[in-house]
């Protein structure tokens, strides 16, 4: 391996750690103001009703997952939709460490049934012009990546 490889590698993860990190930042910012919406059926309905407020969606799923069919279909709806009204899409990793930043409930037998955390807007109403330091980065990051011709970048959210 090269210097500029060693050093490209060496980029594109500190890229990958700063963009995890804004996406953290994003979610928790975001669920404190009231601006996270939750559930494939609940973005679904806010996309119909109000696409222009949602500035970002993530397809959250873990590797066991990945053979639901059905959550693969809702998936490419949701995506296409996105794509067609320039909503900034970004595939998510890391169930439980999604959860935990969401203060979801750690699994227990017999509580209530969790909250679908496979798909999650970020929305902007039209009356507020609000901007963190996260969504910036985040969108920044989507857009690079388009420019690579990867519509749908995956971050992976670790564990603590």
């Amino acid at each position: 391996m090269t210097l500029e490889e060693l050093v490209t590698c060496d980029n594109a993860a500190q890229k990958m750690q700063t963009v995890t990190a804004a996406v953290e930042e994003l979610l928790v910012a975001a669920q404190r103001q009231d601006r996270l919406t939750v559930g494939v059926y609940e973005s679904a309905k806010l996309m119909n009703v109000d696409p222009d407020s949602v500035v970002l969606c993530l397809l959250a799923i873990d590797e066991e997952e990945e053979d639901d069919i059905a959550l693969q279909i809702h998936f490419t709806l949701i995506q296409s939709f996105c794509c067609d009204n320039d909503i900034d899409i970004v595939r998510v990793s890391g169930m439980r460490r999604l959860a935990e930043l969401l203060g979801e409930p750690a699994e227990t037998q017999g509580a209530a049934e969790a909250r679908d955390l496979h798909c999650l807007l970020v929305t902007n109403p039209h009356t507020d012009a609000w901007k963190s330091r996260g969504l910036v980065e985040v969108a920044s990051y989507c857009q690079e990546s388009r420019g690579n011709n990867q519509w749908v970048p995956c971050i992976s959210l670790q564990e603590r």
